[in-house]
């Protein structure tokens, strides 16, 4: 193996690892200043799928190994030990290629709790203009206190022409909820539109906003190039070893490394570079460079279920998913950039609390105007409606682990999904409360029988089974170079790995809790935000 001792194959002053939601942004932002030179590594290739480009298409990079690592769990104990799907991006724009693009901040308080768990600096008040400054919104008539409208990432809200959205919202209006028209505005709590990272019809990924149309001399990527550690020299994180077309190659940075990895990747680089239980990495003999047990560890995700009514009128999207259907969406697509393969069709949707006396919601519903799964393979054989559904706000952990000392396995990935009975408690009322919003007067004459969980499921126990038989992964994992101040924690509040120097950790790893939504807005936000700080102390 070269050591760093021999003259590197290149010299940069940042190298930043992963293109995905945060390595993107944060490559970007670091190559405005024109002298300095940035290497962006990632594992995967180009993002020229039309798969990966037309929004109602997202189901399909879910499966398709070449642009995804296609993980999954070990058995998961409190899902009757299935093993659970959990793709990552593996391509530029990492997980922003291959996700629903659901737009979704998160509330308020996950960040002033963040800064109380000794994340100084990343309360709400703090946060927020990192989110505008990254958004470009499109929505009229708001309060712009909350939007951005100058930024690179594109923000649209759906038209949502099929009919079964506006019944899903006047029933959540009949049932006693209130009208929510920005989710990610002043509350976060009732139903309402839910925006989207497309743009102009093309789904706008970390690296189709920040990085595809800027033309900077001094941003190198280099694809297809899969990390085998970080070079680390006492104590300072030096350079990083790479494989890119059968050849190793090392190189350095002159200034920092900043790992954009995500929540399963970042830690298992961390520890096949030395860094983490120094026990777990002597039994797999990795050398130890820093003794750091939270490597790894507070594995947090959302999982969740659908909730499915069959439709008597033949309005829901089921018409579309033959051959015939999708090849005219895909046409008109083609052409005209609109249509039904301009949308994710994840339009509508809302928070609420599992119990009133909480402080802010912990259910998030998703409303699609058709029956069958997020990724696409189970879909019902007649018309019919649904909502995603499930707890925000889990207190279970899990962890990952190296498998081997060899950077191209899989690392364990064990989540500990439903390990506290508050979960199925919180499952139940989300079920219950889908099933009620479908049973309003606005969904009369529509409403068919439940398809899912169906009418055997009723008791807490059936429900219980249900879950365990039934629920995914909303593909939220984070968590797992937790930020904080304590002992246990990875990062300190600026993203510095403790321990280490010159090298930061920026993705979804560092979040100490999951926030309560989708995750890649607030995993931009946490790369322009440490972007500005790498930019303020090298100043």
């Amino acid at each position: 193996m070269r050591s760093m001792s021999k003259k590197p194959d290149a010299i940069f002053d940042y190298i930043v690892i992963g293109a995905g939601s945060a390595g993107c942004v944060i490559a970007s932002r670091l190559a405005e200043n024109d002298d300095v030179r940035v290497l962006l590594i990632e594992a995967g290739g180009r993002d020229n799928r039309l798969s990966i480009k037309m929004p109602s298409a997202f189901y399909m990079p879910l499966h398709d190994q070449k642009i995804n690592w296609g993980y999954y769990s070990e058995p998961e104990p409190g899902l009757d030990y299935r093993r659970v799907h959990c793709p990552r991006g593996k391509v530029l724009g990492g997980s922003s290629s291959i996700n629903g693009m659901v737009y979704i901040r998160g509330n308020r308080k996950d960040f002033d709790n963040w800064e109380r768990l000794g994340a100084t600096g990343w309360g709400y008040d703090s946060v927020l203009p990192y989110f505008k400054k990254s958004q470009r919104a499109d929505l009229l008539n708001q309060n712009h206190r909350y939007k951005g409208h100058d930024g690179p990432l594109a923000t649209t809200t759906g038209l949502m022409k099929n009919p079964l959205y506006a019944a899903f919202l006047e029933a959540t209006r009949s049932a006693g909820f209130q009208l929510n028209e920005d989710v990610n505005g002043e509350y976060q709590e009732g139903f309402g539109p839910m925006p989207m990272t497309v743009d102009q019809g093309i789904r706008a990924s970390t690296y189709h906003s920040f990085i595809s149309k800027k033309s900077k001399t001094n941003l190198i990527i280099s694809t297809n190039s899969l990390v085998n550690k970080l070079l680390i020299q006492e104590g300072v994180a030096k350079g990083v070893s790479y494989t890119k077309a059968n050849r190793q190659l090392n190189v350095r940075a002159n200034r920092e490394i900043i790992l954009c990895a995500g929540a399963i990747n970042s830690p298992q680089i961390l520890m096949l570079s030395g860094i983490g239980r120094a026990q777990d990495l002597r039994d797999l003999g990795i050398e130890v460079h820093c003794d750091l047990p939270g490597v790894g560890q507070n594995l947090m995700d959302h999982l969740e279920v659908y909730v499915q009514q069959a439709s008597l009128l033949p309005i829901s999207l089921h018409s579309h998913l033959g051959w015939l259907g999708k090849g005219l969406i895909g046409t008109k697509w083609l052409a005209t950039r609109k249509g039904l393969g301009a949308t994710n069709h994840f339009e509508a949707g809302g928070f609420i609390k599992s119990d009133p006396e909480l402080d802010y919601p912990d259910i998030q519903f998703h409303f699609l105007p058709v029956a069958m799964s997020y990724d696409g393979k189970v879909k019902a054989s007649q018309h019919g409606f649904q909502v995603h559904t499930g707890p925000m706000l889990s207190k279970s952990r899990g962890s990952i682990k190296l498998a081997s000392s060899d950077p191209k396995d899989q690392p364990k990935i064990r989540f500990n999904y439903m390990s506290h009975e508050e979960d199925f408690v919180v499952f139940r009322k989300a079920i219950r409360t889908a099933r009620s919003l479908f049973q309003q007067a606005p969904f009369d004459g529509i409403r068919g029988k439940e398809l899912n969980p169906g009418e055997d499921f009723q008791s807490d126990d059936e429900l219980n089974a249900f879950v365990r038989n039934n629920a995914e992964s909303a593909y939220h994992p984070c968590g797992t170079c937790r930020m904080g101040v304590d002992e246990d924690s990875v990062v300190d509040p600026c993203a510095r790995v403790k321990g280490i120097n010159k090298l930061r950790v920026a993705d979804a790893s560092i979040f100490p809790r999951i926030t309560n939504g989708n995750l890649n807005a607030p995993t931009i936000m946490v790369a322009e935000r440490i972007a500005d700080l790498i930019k303020s102390e090298q100043a």
